[in-house]
């Protein structure tokens, strides 16, 4: 099983938060849509490796995509994002107990991952007017070492563009999101929140752009969680914050620099085995993520039609 998704991540990184809540700067502008003839799309891909060998052993990789089609007034998004994170470091073993280690066969080298991570999104945007939105979209993820096994769910709501000038832009959004989280340990958990994204992109100088994001959503139902803790409504509150900066190298191609945290108040099961009956502890609360990577744009649109004679 963990091969299969494995094989799945290393796939998603060729074509393509790492986290499962991952803030994306994913609302649509008006602007993009007017006077558009025919349909226009846009897509990007990213994608980031590390690799060691010897002493400590260690596999990264990350990598993501996006894709959107405008007419009209309508705007549809698909986005995917994976990252696959293994180690191994060499260390002693005791073998006869004699508390010193004899020969070589005592230091052996213990393999983890240490990151297992998917997430998809398809998004529908209807736009009312050059600053008011509606949207709904549809989210499948998975966070291993959160203790998330997969999550399914669906978001909808109101985007409304707050500023807008030639090199920034400020938009935000409020609606309600739904999970049904599959976990490592105990029953599905099913959660119904309110969601508030502000996200912010600005060109700070020719070719190098800003992208910022703060989400936060927090539960309006009471949950049932196999760690014990107190899952009455507003306990389960989740923040998710990301900021990137990218800078061209190339007409279709730039680099990428981010940085990502992520705090959930009350965090799936750590997955650790073996435990004892009925003790489920908690994984870390708090999650962070720095990273650099490649990123190559895709763009096509129709030819616009030729002037009338």
């Amino acid at each position: 099983m963990r091969s299969r998704w494995f094989v799945i991540a290393a796939l998603m990184g060729v074509a393509a938060p790492a986290f499962a809540d991952d803030p994306k700067f994913e609302y649509g502008k008006a602007e993009e849509l007017k006077d558009i003839v025919k349909p226009k799309w846009l897509a990007t891909a990213e994608l980031g490796m590390l690799f060691t060998t010897g002493n400590s052993e260690s596999t990264s990789i990350t990598g993501g995509f996006k894709a959107s089609r405008k007419a009209g007034d309508n705007k549809f998004s698909l986005e995917g994002s994976g990252t696959y994170a293994r180690s191994g470091l060499r260390v002693l073993n005791d073998k006869n107990g004699n508390g010193t280690i004899d020969d070589p066969s005592e230091i052996t080298t213990v393999e983890s991952v240490t990151a297992e991570t998917l997430y998809s999104k398809a998004r529908y945007d209807r736009f009312l007017s050059e600053l008011d939105s509606l949207f709904v979209a549809a989210v499948a993820a998975r966070d291993l070492p959160a203790g998330k096994e997969s999550v399914f769910g669906g978001q909808l709501g109101y985007s409304r563009r707050l500023y807008k000038s030639k090199t920034a832009e400020t938009v935000a959004e409020l609606g309600y999101d739904f999970s049904r989280e599959h976990l490592t340990v105990g029953d599905p958990v099913s959660i119904h929140s309110i969601r508030a994204f502000v996200g912010h992109k600005a060109a700070m100088t020719s070719g190098t752009d800003l992208d910022a994001a703060l989400e936060v959503l927090t539960n309006l139902n009471h949950e049932t969680l196999p760690t014990g803790a107190d899952g009455s409504a507003f306990n389960d509150t989740r923040v998710n914050m990301k900021i990137a900066i990218s800078a061209k190298i190339g007409y279709n191609l730039a680099v990428q620099t981010s940085f990502e945290a992520h705090f959930d108040n009350r965090p799936g099961p750590l997955s650790v085995k073996p435990l004892a009956m009925g003790f489920v502890p908690e994984a870390s609360s708090v999650d962070t993520m720095m990273k650099a990577s490649l990123i190559y744009t895709f763009a096509g649109a129709e030819p616009p039609k030729p002037a009338a004679k």
